[in-house]
């Protein structure tokens, strides 16, 4: 990997105080970038800007809130002076079965999901034009189904449809847009899910892989769509999932050929 591929850029990521936030942000400043954090919880964002020095601003902010999102861009543009990367990973996963799904969960899915994602790509969309790029983060769950998280896969899935349609608008202007799809990673969030070693086997054998992913994984596929090397790539998804969502029947990657 060369070093440096995102030198003199500058990069705003959301959901930045851990997991694949953090190591996106992390990752991209050891390639040179400026990295502005968003998140909700001011105290791991400033832990995670701490650690990176200069290169760092920690803006804490509810990307659901539109006055919050044009103050956030504001500070990224008081103190780098320009916005080059824009990265949607902030996740809320608010569970719920559709029969008697909350309406409240249901939006609180969407608001992160979709809202905050367009919001931010509105409001940076003056500064990635003419060669910036979005990066949104999505999930396998956006794509295939699964009991009692209804509103969060259809916020996945329109959160990669919202990637589709900007990567038609702002072609001309060379702005590049794509999505990440995830798999089962161990964030925080992950580890609290299946915090014992008997749960992350049996997700783990679930992965045609047979393990589970590292947000250092994530990371790395962020910043290939980010960088110039995805020069010529828009409007795609780009699946980092241990081959997830190509497995038709379950456990078809134990089956002796």
């Amino acid at each position: 990997m060369t070093a440096g591929r995102l030198a003199d850029k500058v990069a705003l990521i959301t959901g930045a105080g851990s997991g694949v936030g953090e190591a996106t942000a992390r990752r991209f400043a050891t390639e040179g970038a400026k990295v502005v954090l968003l998140g909700r919880n001011a105290d791991s964002l400033a832990q995670v800007a701490g650690s990176l020095g200069d290169a760092a601003l920690a803006v804490p902010c509810d990307i659901t809130d539109e006055a919050a999102v044009k103050a956030a861009v504001s500070a990224s543009l008081d103190q780098f002076g320009g916005i080059d990367i824009l990265v949607n990973n902030a996740n809320a996963l608010v569970p719920g079965m559709l029969a008697d799904h909350d309406l409240s969960a249901w939006r609180a899915s969407f608001a992160t999901a979709a809202d905050g994602p367009m919001l931010l790509m509105r409001e940076c969309f003056p500064q990635l034009s003419g060669g910036g790029a979005v990066v949104n983060v999505s999930s396998v769950c956006g794509e295939l189904a699964t009991p009692g998280v209804a509103g969060y896969s259809a916020a996945k899935a329109a959160l990669q449809s919202l990637t589709r349609s900007a990567a038609i608008e702002w072609a001309r202007q060379g702005v590049r847009v794509n999505a990440v799809v995830i798999g089962v990673v161990m964030t925080p969030a992950t580890e609290a899910a299946i915090p014992d070693c008997e749960a992350q086997a049996a997700t783990a054998r679930s992965v045609p892989l047979g393990r589970i992913g590292t947000p250092d994984e994530a990371a790395n596929a962020i910043l290939f769509l980010a960088s110039d090397e995805a020069s010529y790539i828009t409007g795609a998804a780009l699946h980092v999932d241990g081959g997830r969502t190509v497995e038709l029947n379950s456990g078809a990657a134990d089956w002796e050929s």
